[in-house]
């Protein structure tokens, strides 16, 4: 129920599909040649609550890894606070992609707390440290809104300052936009647009240093990524299981594929493969 927030609203009550439809489905596309599965939700933290289900995410990706073959699955975008030791444990299985998108909208508690967002930026620091322990090379991504009514430019600092401490993969940087319906369409202390706009400029531009220097960590290492096509310059584009884009020269087919490669080159916001036989 945050305070910014017409989506509950228009989607109304979470509804959960039964774990057996998922696991059907994800079996099927695996049997069908699909490489990579993504779970998926407006709320993904709170899957199987309306069931009946107590760890209802933590159980649904326990199914899908023990009972499908699916090379590859990813989760989506989960609230910090839906984030506990078991879900974590998880990683484990190499096949569980190394990607957490935590939602943060602001580093400063104060604006936190006007949000109605549950969460303080000590717990959200703490989950993160939690997490990056126990999944090597994770890629910690999240949301950041600048500008939220009674954001001042010290709340803005300490947003900033928080941000750049925890040195994310990447950011989402988006100016408050208001929702009629919404708490905070009406609170006071509304910022100027213009205001908005540069401070998701300078959020934006701490974000791109931060994915630079994600990227960079892992030029010289042979990684795994999954080919998605061949672009206009003749090059493969894929993923590795950590989020980073990479494109490469090879003759191959590999569309669709799972191969090594070595990272040998920055090139703007993707990473330069050398294929490996």
């Amino acid at each position: 129920a945050c305070a910014y927030c017409i989506t509950r609203f228009l989607r109304g009550p979470a509804r959960s599909r039964p774990v057996e439809g998922i696991v059907a489905q994800v079996e099927a596309l695996a049997a069908a040649g699909v490489q990579e599965a993504v779970l998926t939700g407006v709320n993904l933290g709170a899957y199987g609550r309306d069931l009946g289900l107590a760890s209802g995410l933590r159980g649904l990706v326990e199914a899908l890894l023990a009972r499908t073959g699916i090379p590859r699955l990813r989760l989506s975008s989960l609230e910090p606070w839906d984030v506990d030791e078991g879900l974590l444990a998880l990683w484990a299985d190499p096949r569980l992609c190394r990607q957490l998108h935590l939602p943060l909208q602001s580093g400063c508690d104060e604006i936190l707390h006007r949000m109605a967002r549950p969460i303080s930026t000590q717990r959200f620091a703490s989950i993160a440290r939690r997490a990056r322990a126990l999944v090597p090379d994770l890629a910690l991504t999240t949301d950041i809104m600048v500008g939220f009514p009674g954001e001042d430019e010290a709340a803005f600092r300490a947003s900033f300052d928080f941000v750049a401490g925890l040195e994310f993969a990447r950011l989402h940087v988006f100016p408050f936009s208001p929702r009629p319906g919404t708490a905070a369409a009406d609170m006071p202390e509304q910022v100027a647009p213009p205001v908005r706009q540069e401070r998701a400029r300078e959020m934006r531009e701490l974000g791109q240093q931060q994915s630079a220097r994600f990227r960079t960590r892992f030029l010289g290492r042979t990684v795994a990524v999954l080919w998605e096509a061949r672009g206009p310059d003749g090059r493969w584009c894929g993923l590795t299981d950590n989020y980073l884009r990479v494109r490469a020269h090879s003759e191959a087919a590999l569309h669709n594929r799972i191969t090594a490669a070595r990272l040998v080159a920055t090139d703007g916001e993707c990473l330069i493969a050398e294929p490996v036989e």
